[in-house]
């Protein structure tokens, strides 16, 4: 139960342990089962969240009860962003005069019934949106706060306002984004063929088929 499970190589999980067990924590803070240790706490709750798996299922591949993986990952789970926070770019990070990509992503998360806000039409299931800007040769670069996964990409990139001390004609995106002056594959082609006054390939074929 490494990389496939989890997402996370070995040398990363133990990695991720030592910040975890280095953390300045409560004396009445909860503490990982001492029947499964920190490790595989951490592995346990990694596999859960990545791919929503019962709790009953990640104990019987651990050899231990559904309550002891439960109690695994309310402890865990609020520990991991606050252990790798220092690794997660922000909008400060980045820089007003290179040229970043940017697209939305939709976390999956459980579907309950009062919470219609989560449900994305557009995914068919419920989670939250949050946006990452990468630069042209894939690194990444910013990733925004979530927002309701009923909320398109483009609300939630003005939400997060990380164009606002940006130049938008540097940020690349998909149509989701026309309108916001940056680099859009459908918008800014039609915008060309405006400004020399030729018609657009597509609007000629719907013509000729009209």
């Amino acid at each position: 139960m490494t990389y496939h499970t989890t997402g996370f190589d070995r040398e990363e999980i133990i990695d991720l342990c030592i910040r975890i067990n280095s953390m300045e924590r409560g004396t009445r803070a909860p503490n990982w089962p001492p029947c499964l240790g920190l490790f595989k706490s951490v592995m346990a709750t990694l596999t859960y969240m990545r791919h929503n798996r019962t709790q009953a299922e990640i104990g019987e591949s651990l050899g231990v009860s559904q309550p002891t993986i439960s109690r695994a990952v309310s402890t865990i789970t609020p520990l991991i962003p606050e252990s790798v926070r220092e690794f997660v770019p922000t909008a400060d990070d980045l820089d007003p005069d290179a040229q970043y990509i940017l697209d939305g992503t939709l976390l999956p998360c459980w579907s309950w019934a009062g919470h219609k806000e989560l449900y994305s039409g557009k995914h068919k299931t419920t989670g939250m949106n949050v946006q990452v800007a990468c630069t042209i040769y894939g690194k990444l670069a910013w990733i925004s706060d979530p927002v309701n996964g009923s909320r398109h990409d483009n609300y939630c990139q003005e939400e997060s306002g990380v164009l606002l001390a940006m130049n938008p004609k540097n940020w690349i995106g998909d149509k989701g984004y026309i309108g916001n002056n940056m680099i859009t594959p459908t918008g800014n082609q039609q915008a060309a063929n405006c400004s020399t006054g030729k018609r657009s390939t597509t609007a000629k074929s719907t013509k000729s088929a009209g």
